[in-house]
């Protein structure tokens, strides 16, 4: 598994409910990704950034999906193009499952 970390730095501030609107919009688009395991969207307390959380069973897939025209889909909606940081994903803690797992 590996996790990508996409940040955005925003314009202008977005509050909660903004986010979630603009959220609503892209969501349907991951579903069924390949390779993609979950998203978690996020914006910041203070509203100046915003972006995913993903989990990927591969950086391949990750790879795939970030490509020229969804930085350029990204950079258009947000006012700046994205940040994309892959970091490994050794070992979970699953409270909803109750367990620890190696990845």
């Amino acid at each position: 598994m590996i996790i990508a970390i996409v940040n955005i730095k925003l314009p202008q501030p977005m509050d909660v409910a903004a986010a979630t609107a603009a959220f609503d919009q892209t969501a349907p688009k991951y579903l069924g990704k390949p390779g993609l395991v979950r998203k978690h969207y996020f914006v910041t307390e203070a509203g100046d950034r915003a972006g995913g959380i993903y989990l990927w069973k591969t950086k391949a897939d990750a790879e795939a999906c970030y490509n020229a025209e969804w930085r350029a889909t990204v950079t258009a909606k947000y006012g700046n193009p994205p940040e994309v940081v892959y970091v490994e994903n050794p070992v979970i803690v699953d409270n909803v499952a109750g367990r620890i797992e190696r990845a």
